[in-house]
């Protein structure tokens, strides 16, 4: 392949993660508003729409397979092609984790805690995994190391709800009967589940930033 046009494949493939990410993380703001609004088909929506994200990734894997075996990278290309690679899989899992989200939507009726907003964690997650992937097109290493700095916010709010849930639920269960208060407990569990699962897309957000960090700079050392 010729000079430029192999730095056109490697610019394509840029576009072509930044892309995907954006997709994903669509995904994840569809799944956040239908917790929030209880919106049982826009939860079906993102659930379907795992296959295609899916599809996608595969298809994004193939062509960083080819451009490592048919071009033979080396150094700043190679670190390029690679944390592409990896970070594809990190909006894979988030895109899994979206669609964790929206199967809990259909699992429960109406919250009994609607003042425990699940939501602004979610928001912050999304905004991480954004703010990663505008540092992989950026190349930006600053704009990298900011992304894992904000996991102690992410991860202290998680802990502050969790606390939020655990206590509203001892607060309450004296006022439930005992078929209700099987019913409460189902609900916490899931809320529970929701706010790990938020959690882990602040996790590969961190890996994305990460990888990108990595690229740019031949270095982890600013991020651990």
């Amino acid at each position: 392949m010729p000079r430029d046009a192999y730095q056109d494949a490697l610019e394509t493939l840029r576009a072509d993660v930044v892309a995907f990410g954006e997709r994903v993380s669509d995904q994840l703001d569809d799944a956040l508003r239908a917790i929030e609004t209880d919106d049982d088909a826009l939860a079906t929506a993102v659930i379907e729409g795992d296959d295609a994200i899916n599809e996608r990734y595969l298809e994004l894997e193939g062509d960083c397979i080819d451009l490592i075996a048919l071009q033979q990278p080396v150094a700043s290309d190679l670190r390029f092609v690679t944390a592409s690679f990896k970070i594809i899989t990190e909006l894979e899992r988030v895109g899994d984790l979206a669609t964790n989200l929206s199967a809990y939507v259909h699992s429960v009726d109406s919250p009994h805690f609607p003042d425990v907003s699940l939501l602004d964690v979610g928001r912050l997650a999304r905004e991480m995994v954004d703010e990663a992937l505008d540092a992989y097109d950026g190349a930006d290493p600053d704009r990298a190391a900011a992304v894992v700095e904000r996991d102690d916010e992410l991860d202290g709010l998680c802990e502050r709800v969790a606390e939020t849930v655990v206590l509203k639920l001892v607060e309450t269960t004296e006022t439930f009967a005992d078929d209700e208060l099987a019913d409460l407990l189902s609900e916490v569990n899931l809320l529970l589940l929701t706010l790990r699962d938020i959690e882990r897309v602040g996790d590969h957000a961190v890996n994305i930033a990460a990888r990108s960090f990595y690229m740019v700079t031949n270095r982890t050392t600013l991020l651990y």
